[in-house]
């Protein structure tokens, strides 16, 4: 299966990495920067390799004819090449967020469904062996009765961060810590719970880092259809360094909190009802060399299955869209001062400029 990939930044050596361990043929590169392309591929020792190397995206779709392209670009960009590729019938694995506003998250949704093309959105930490864990958990029942959980990503972002890349921090190319540094934990939230999500009040702020437009701290309460609750805290203002991501559920007959880089650890695991595996997964900690844990090598081999076999990946546009709304209405709910209901049919990042 030939495979390109469209932006060479920050995550773009996990794709490689997941496209070589996949056994996929690496045919081309694109960037709108040739040396971030040359630094990538010499990174992932590849530079004297026959893999092309384009600028123009378009240009390499028509050269090329890929069977499976991901999308590693800025945030903001992520909605238009997406499109254009199942315009081209292509299959694409899109990084997080896979859109900024509601309307271009449906508009893709529509698109993939109606050209039945396959998009698979890179929550690659569903596939983390302790998440894994505790979605089996939820889905027997040791839980019981849902009480509440949350979401903590207590992290730190200085200014040389955001000097990076003239996108980072801006609502229209970035957005806030909320849809940025917390998409992975809220959706990982979202999905243990598996339950609808009826209203959510949120409040965010700009505190101090003055030269970004966006938020650097946000809360929010979510409440679900069922009657559960849970939290909702990023920031990116911890001093002096990253604190921790940590996950809480709290069920009537269990209690479990992940941790680690990336939701790869289990630090409580305790239920009602003991079980010989728990021994195990009491002490379950999965290592990983980044805070992108290992999740991309399986959410690949995932999408090449359902291409092979005409099914929808495991995290579709559809579970794409999920994480991306609840944070559009907690930005929604910060503008307007008032809990939001869901489903909520319009809303984008650029709603929010000159929030603060």
């Amino acid at each position: 299966m030939k495979y390109a990939l469209i932006g060479c930044g920050r995550i773009a050596k996990n794709h490689l990495i997941a496209a070589e361990k996949n056994n996929l043929e690496i045919v081309a590169v694109c960037d709108v920067d040739l040396p971030t392309i040359e630094n990538l591929l010499d990174t992932q020792n590849l530079h004297n390799s026959r893999i092309k190397r384009y600028v123009d995206y378009k240009h390499m779709l028509q050269a090329e004819r890929p069977h499976l392209v991901s999308v590693a670009t800025s945030s903001g960009s992520h909605a238009e090449i997406v499109m254009h590729l199942i315009k081209c019938g292509i299959p694409v694995i899109v990084e997080k967020p896979m859109a900024m506003s509601i309307v271009d998250a449906n508009r893709i949704i529509g698109m993939a469904e109606e050209r039945n093309v396959k998009v698979s959105v890179c929550h690659q930490n569903r596939f983390n062996l302790a998440v894994k864990e505790t979605k089996k958990a939820i889905e027997s029942g040791r839980f019981g009765k849902m009480s509440h959980g949350s979401v903590h990503v207590r992290w730190n972002r200085n200014e040389d961060y955001y000097n990076q890349s003239k996108w980072r921090g801006t609502w229209e190319n970035d957005g806030g810590t909320l849809i940025n540094q917390c998409l992975h934990g809220i959706d990982l939230l979202l999905w243990l719970f598996d339950n609808e999500v009826d209203e959510v009040y949120g409040q965010t702020r700009r505190q101090f880092h003055e030269y970004i437009e966006t938020e650097d701290v946000g809360l929010a309460i979510v409440k679900f259809v069922n009657g559960a609750i849970a939290t909702i805290e990023g920031t990116v203002n911890v001093f002096p360094q990253n604190l921790e991501g940590v996950i809480c559920l709290f069920g009537k007959d269990g209690t479990v909190k992940l941790g680690g880089k990336s939701c790869n650890s289990i630090d409580i695991w305790k239920f009602a009802d003991e079980q010989a595996s728990d021994s195990i997964n009491k002490a379950l900690v999965e290592n990983t060399s980044n805070v992108y844990g290992n999740g991309h090598i399986l959410l690949f081999a995932d999408m090449i299955e359902a291409i092979e076999n005409d099914r929808q990946p495991y995290v579709s546009a559809r579970e794409g869209k999920r994480a991306i709304e609840l944070i559009l209405a907690i930005y929604k709910s910060q503008k307007e001062g008032r809990p939001i209901k869901l489903p909520l049919h319009s809303f984008s990042t650029m709603d929010m400029k000159g929030e603060f």
